[in-house]
């Protein structure tokens, strides 16, 4: 049966006063449900009516009274085959295998054509499943048989995925990537999810909302993080929280426990004990220990949220401290290299995992396997294993980006490989957060390597001989690296945390010499307050402090050198790209910025201007820097462009304009002094900024060096984020 397609803002899923009897039992008492998009789980004790819903919603059983819509249309009264091949998949509990046929059987005896779910996508998602394909279902593990059963429902790539405690019986691990599994096909968006699940932290982490039934209804629609934190309510509606263990004496109450001999942990799951794990009776024999530890179940905390969190000091950002090490590359050719490397780092008692981006195919025994990477590509392990080299690396760069962005426990990355593998996995390190040690051992590490390293701060270690084998000079290299970040990844997280964090929120300054004072003024008066990061407006530095605001660990920005403009418009060697200023223009954070140096296009020696340029007005900074002076017609375009991007900000901004001059050489009697220049940039931006209250360009007699508008821009900056008291949360 085909269905139309939804109409907007119609909801995924829609049940209403759905009422459900066994003989005469009411197990649903009046339901009500919606899931719009997403994924919404559904939490309470055992026996609440949870399988029978499940049930209820895929036809298995009937509906005495109510209703039950997909995507707007009544599901209620069709049959259960029907309302799969309507977009429903459905993972049951018990799994329900055929114990003869084995995983490729089971896979390739559901799969559909054209669908964004593939055979080759599921095995690049279950690495297992690969590597048991030819097994029969009665001899997987439970873990593998949740797996197969969960893959056997997204080949039918439905729209609706139904999950009744998928992760029922398994061990934390695969709980772990099941979780992981649900939290990014919420992110996907492709399918909408429904859970039903006891693990109260894979409930409160696959969403932002959670169901809680009890006796037959939905009691309530709540935050996942609020019942997560709430232990009190987890007891009172779920049977789970709180234990005897768990209770705090009140103050002079006596205290029978053992010595305290250290800072309580509260950095893993809690387990979760039934003293009878049946309902018992009178005849009930006492329940064997093994019994009970089997029936435990695992609950991890979440931490409820705070408005006053929500700013955290650039030196926590950046300091949180992983547990893994990664030493990633191509096994296939550089296996040899990248386990001498592993060996070493291992020495220094850090948990090492290999990460394997061959595109050959070829079986690995790293820990983490070229199709588990793969699987993250937006097209899966298809999107990368094509056939063709350059398509294959391609695909497999993006997926390791990707794969990167979702790790959240990384405490060093260390790669050795030529252009080829350089380019592989230094995008991927580019995406961890500044402070994470990175490593590339390359060929190409003697050269310019702003391509590789671009914004962050990846170490490039130059391999002298090829990364070909260990010899004489390779034992050395690699050794060199190796130590390098196991050195680093010890120390950070060995480091104390008075040494690690700032209490202050961060902000970022660009300079460049010729604003060099404005900016050391302005920096004296903030820095009690405030944590200043000072980037030079060298093309990369500009990026580097835009990416810091993309990734929240920069509160504000005081951009006052916009000079990478210049070098844009005009050819220089700092140029900025297309998207400057973009990272504010998407946080909606408020601006503060000036026209600094905007007078001056950067070069390399003489030698090297172009040669359309020599009638230009030239300034020797030092014999390897040639500065040039803007023209008229080239600070019009300036104007205009920075204008056009100072429209697109959301916050308040003030982008001050310094009639003095934009720098020391354009201070009057200066190399640069040019009027009718620094005149054609105002005009332009006043014509082209679109002034409201919150969007301002304000001119100053000053020059921007001047500590008249230093005080300006200090004023302003105040006048946003607060007086000098501020907070670790803060205004910002």
């Amino acid at each position: 049966m085909s269905r139309s397609a939804p109409q907007q803002g119609t909801p995924t899923l829609e049940v209403k006063d759905l009422n459900v009897y066994y003989g005469q039992s009411h197990a649903l008492q009046g339901v009500n449900l919606t899931l719009n998009h997403g994924v919404l789980s559904v939490v309470g004790r055992n026996g609440m009516g949870k399988t029978t819903l499940c049930k209820a919603i895929m036809g298995l059983e009937p509906a005495a009274s109510g209703t039950i819509s997909f995507n707007g249309q009544s599901i209620v009264g069709m049959g259960s085959s029907e309302i799969a091949r309507s977009g429903i998949g459905y993972v049951p509990q018990g799994r329900r295998l055929w114990p003869s046929l084995t995983v490729d059987e089971h896979l390739r005896l559901v799969a559909r054509k054209g669908g964004a779910w593939t055979i080759e996508r599921i095995y690049s998602t279950f690495p297992r499943l690969a590597e048991r394909k030819s097994n029969g279902g009665g001899q997987l593990s439970g873990g593998e048989q949740q797996m197969l059963a969960i893959a056997r429902a997204l080949l039918l790539n439905p729209k609706l995925l139904v999950m009744d405690e998928p992760t029922e019986g398994l061990a934390p691990v695969i709980v772990n990537q099941v979780a992981d599994m649900l939290i990014r096909l919420g992110q996907e968006g492709e399918i909408d999810v429904l859970v039903i699940e006891q693990n109260i932290g894979v409930a409160t982490s696959i969403s932002e909302q959670v169901a809680i039934m009890v006796n037959g209804r939905i009691n309530r629609v709540m935050e996942a993080g609020l019942l997560a934190a709430d232990r009190d309510l987890q007891q009172a509606m779920l049977g789970v929280g709180r234990h005897a263990h768990d209770e705090t004496p009140e103050s002079g109450q006596v205290q029978h426990a053992v010595e305290d001999t250290g800072p309580a942990k509260d950095d893993g799951p809690t387990r979760i004990y039934v003293s009878n794990p049946a309902i018992p009776n009178r005849w009930s024999a006492p329940v064997p220990v093994r019994v009970i530890e089997g029936n435990a179940r695992t609950v991890t905390e979440a931490v409820r949220s705070d408005a006053s969190s929500r700013v955290e000091p650039l030196a926590a950002r950046i300091q949180g401290q992983g547990t893994r090490v990664l030493v990633v590359g191509t096994m296939d050719t550089k296996g040899t290299e990248l386990r001498f490397i592993r060996d070493i780092i291992k020495t220094y008692n850090l948990n090492v995992q290999t990460v394997d981006l061959s595109t050959s195919g070829k079986p690995s025994g790293t820990e983490v396997p070229p199709h588990a990477v793969a699987g993250f590509h937006p097209r899966g392990a298809s999107g990368v294993f094509t056939g063709d080299r350059g398509t294959a690396v391609a695909g497999m760069t993006e997926a390791f980006e990707r794969w990167m962005v979702q790790q959240t426990n990384v405490a060093g990355v260390i790669s050795a490989g030529g252009s080829g593998g350089t380019a592989l996995a230094t995008p991927a390190m580019r995406a961890l957060p500044v402070g994470v040690p990175k490593v590339m051992i390359s060929t190409v590490a003697s050269g310019d390597v702003e391509k590789y390293v671009g914004p962050s701060d990846i170490l490039m270690l130059h391999s002298v001989a090829d990364v070909q084998g260990i010899n004489t000079i390779t034992r050395e290299v690699l050794g060199n690296g190796a130590h390098a970040l196991g050195g680093m990844a010890k120390a950070r997280m060995s480091a104390r945390p008075a040494e690690k964090i700032l209490d202050k929120p961060a902000i970022g300054l660009t300079m460049f010499g010729v604003t060099t004072p404005c900016v050391q003024q302005i920096t004296a008066d903030l820095e009690k307050d405030f944590d200043c990061l000072v980037f030079h407006a060298t093309g990369v530095g500009g990026r580097s402090m835009e990416k810091l605001v993309d990734s929240g660990m920069l509160s504000a920005v005081i951009d006052v050198t916009t000079t990478e403009v210049c070098d844009m418009i005009a050819g220089g060697v700092f140029a900025a790209t297309e998207d400057r200023f973009g990272a504010s223009i998407r946080s909606g954070q408020p601006y503060i910025g000036s026209c600094g140096a905007l007078d001056m296009v950067n070069f390399g020696p003489p030698e090297t201007v172009p040669a359309k340029y020599k009638d230009r007005l030239f300034y020797e900074h030092n014999p390897q820097v040639t500065l040039m002076r803007t023209t008229v017609e080239e600070n019009d375009r300036m104007g205009r462009w920075i204008g056009e991007r100072l429209n697109e900000m959301t916050g308040p901004v003030r982008f001050y304009l310094t009639e003095g001059g934009v720098s020391l050489l354009d201070a009057p009697g200066q190399a640069f002094h040019d009027p009718a220049a620094d005149a054609a940039l105002f005009k332009a931006l006043e014509e082209t900024v679109r002034q409201t209250s919150g969007r301002q360009l304000i001119r100053v007699p000053h020059n921007i060096n001047d500590p008249e508008f230093s005080q300006t821009v200090i004023s302003a900056f105040r006048g946003f984020f607060g007086a000098a008291t501020t907070s670790r949360a803060g205004v910002l």
